[in-house]
């Protein structure tokens, strides 16, 4: 059995590697490359018997007709989201897809955390100006996060993590889920209400939503007008859930108090590889870069050793089951029919 994995980089490799040897170690031999799958790169698949990718890689039309073409007939999504391959297609032809529903949630949750903070308590800055013998505070006025009132977007389980995170810090919390919010109730003590009213009441909104066609720019010139003035907006999900020009208009006119991004809707090109020698021609990313109330990390928010284990071990475990004919629990397409909202939790907001 080959399995090609694309967007690799060492991190990637080590812990699948680890893996194999230690749980799995006749499933399969594998072949990494650092490029990420596009139409151009996927002669490298040619021979494999399964491919896995990462949430910037392209499964379009083109590209599955081509996997199969090469003999490709499983697919692993070493993440969460499926928005990058066209299902239906695979669907057609037969493929096996499976993803990693869940991996440590609480490293996500605990990151977006850690932007609300350097965000609000600018660390990122005070580091800098101390390092050059600085010690002044002009500019470095924070709030203090007990008792301002947080809106969760989306009540899965990062969600869930994120809010156990806040009510420690005493904040009040909104919740809004198109799926309901029962557990956040019964368990947070929060309140669930509609996405409008989380806007308008929240200091921070925290987006842990799944990027579909109801969720594409969740964020837009709309709703930030419905935006509680001088709240800070948090993404750690996907990118394409903020209408980024948007997102810059209302830093410009003062509406939008502060943005923390781990994610970018055309990060495609740019994340997870090293532009600093080169000119960025995004000049909607650079734009908003030279806000002093913006915060962009490169899609680090996944980026734990738990978590990486786990989605290696899970990937592999999901190849196996292909390999034996089990039951998959994580997979996406079944014996050629889509199995998404057959048996799988609903998709959240």
């Amino acid at each position: 059995m080959k399995l090609t994995l694309f967007s690799a980089k060492s991190y990637d490799t080590h812990y699948f590697n680890q893996t194999l040897q230690a749980l799995h170690p006749d499933l399969a031999t594998i072949t990494a490359h650092p490029f990420a799958l596009t139409a151009s790169t996927v002669s490298l698949a040619r021979s494999s018997d399964a491919i896995c990718v990462f949430v910037n890689d392209t499964l379009d039309a083109t590209v599955l007709h081509a996997l199969h073409s090469y003999g490709v007939r499983a697919i692993l999504l070493r993440c969460a989201g499926f928005n990058n391959i066209n299902l239906s297609v695979a669907e057609d032809l037969g493929f096996f897809v499976a993803n990693v529903p869940s991996y440590s949630p609480e490293a996500v949750a605990e990151f977006a955390v850690a932007l609300i903070q350097t965000l609000n308590r600018k660390t990122h800055r005070a580091y800098n100006r101390v390092r050059e013998g600085n010690f002044n505070l002009e500019g470095f006025l924070g709030q203090t996060l007990a008792g301002k009132t947080v809106g969760v977007v989306g009540l899965g389980r990062i969600g869930m993590a994120f809010a156990r995170i806040m009510k420690g810090f005493g904040c009040v919390l909104l919740g809004a889920d198109p799926m309901g919010g029962k557990e956040f109730e019964k368990e947070i003590g929060g309140n669930y209400v509609g996405l409008e009213e989380l806007l308008g009441r929240s200091d921070v909104v925290s987006l842990h939503c799944p990027l579909t066609e109801g969720t594409r720019h969740l964020i837009n010139a709309e709703s930030l007008t419905k935006l509680k003035k001088g709240a800070m907006v948090v993404n750690t999900s996907r990118g394409g859930l903020i209408h980024t020009r948007d997102a810059v208009q209302a830093l410009k006119e003062g509406r939008l108090g502060g943005l923390a991004l781990d994610v970018y809707e055309e990060e495609g090109d740019l994340f997870y590889n090293d532009h600093s020698a080169e000119i960025i021609h995004d000049d909607t990313l650079m734009r908003l870069m030279t806000f002093p109330n913006v915060l962009v990390c490169g899609h680090q928010a996944f980026f734990t050793r738990e978590a990486l284990s786990e989605i290696a071990q899970v990937s592999l475990d999901n190849l196996e089951d292909w390999v034996k004919k089990r039951s998959c629990k994580n997979s996406l397409v079944r014996e050629g029919h889509l199995c998404v909202e057959e048996d799988k939790e609903p998709v959240r907001l």
